[in-house]
């Protein structure tokens, strides 16, 4: 059981089909249609986190740090474009991750992201298909800690996955939030003045999570601008990251693992070139 990590009584995704599941399932739809982000404060208690915080200390000195500059789209300069334009204006960021061969089955943010009741849990929320719902077969990172230091953050930017699922593990001493504008492009409109001007300060529409240790997020970013204020003092910000993808065996390509994480793998290696169809087998 899990009971050690979770507070089931609050969050019972040991029991799909009771009535308090039910219930849970659709305030966090209602929550994700609404703004594309639903949180579910303290899902891990006090006792939990205990064990979560020695973990992700305990790795730390395994993360792997890269530092690029990147657009809110994490695409190339188009010099065809006006210098102002969002997909000219680059921006510095650090990222630092604890690959997740440094997770134990055992350890506790394995054991949650593995739990037999906590991909179905997700996946309900999220109103995604079985046959389009997976743990990602990435052994350096379907479960990983992003760890920020002083004076580092995140960019605005959009993902390029539909969702993303994190649990706040450590806050730094100051800075740090999580700030976000839902909804600010769309599959049919990339909405670029108005991303525009986000990038320029205007933050009329900008809403900010002050997320807590044990807190639980669920966040569609592929439509939502958003970033991570820069953090400040010497106590680093942790956060579990629980990988799930829309095909069964997608496996990260070399060369961003390689960038991200520092080394690959030959499970890489063998899953690259492999088409959707073949990863489905």
């Amino acid at each position: 059981m899990i009971h050690d990590l979770i507070d089931l009584g609050r969050y019972p995704i040991d029991c799909p089909g009771s009535r308090a599941y039910d219930q849970l399932i659709a305030d966090l739809r209602r929550e994700l249609d609404k703004d594309g982000c639903a949180v579910l404060p303290g899902f891990v208690h006090v006792d939990g986190l205990t064990q979560l915080l020695a973990e992700a200390d305990a790795v730390a000195g395994q993360a792997h740090r890269s530092f690029n500059r990147t657009n809110a789209y994490f695409s190339q300069d188009n010099p065809e474009l006006e210098r102002n334009h969002p997909v000219r204006r680059f921006f510095d960021r650090s990222n630092a991750f604890v690959p997740a061969d440094n997770f134990r089955k055992a350890g506790p943010l394995r054991r949650i992201y593995e739990f037999e009741g906590f991909l179905p849990f997700i996946r309900a929320a999220l109103d995604e298909p079985e046959d389009r719902f997976f743990r990602y077969d990435d052994p350096l990172a379907d479960v990983i800690i992003n760890l920020v230091e002083d004076g580092q953050g995140f960019p605005w930017h959009f993902d390029t996955n539909n969702f993303t699922v994190t649990l706040a593990i450590q806050n730094g001493e100051e800075g740090g939030a999580f700030e976000y504008v839902p909804n600010l492009r769309s599959s049919e409109d990339e909405n670029f003045a108005s991303v525009a001007s986000v990038l320029d300060g205007n933050r009329a529409r900008v809403r900010t999570l002050e997320l807590q240790p044990g807190d639980l997020q669920i966040f569609k970013g592929r439509y939502s601008l958003h970033r991570v204020a820069p953090v400040k003092g010497a106590r680093r910000r942790y956060v579990g990251i629980f990988s799930f993808v829309e095909a069964q065996g997608m496996c990260g390509g070399v060369e961003r693992t390689k960038q991200l994480y520092g080394r690959v793998l030959p499970h890489h290696h063998a899953r690259a070139g492999l088409r959707k169809d073949e990863l489905l087998d």
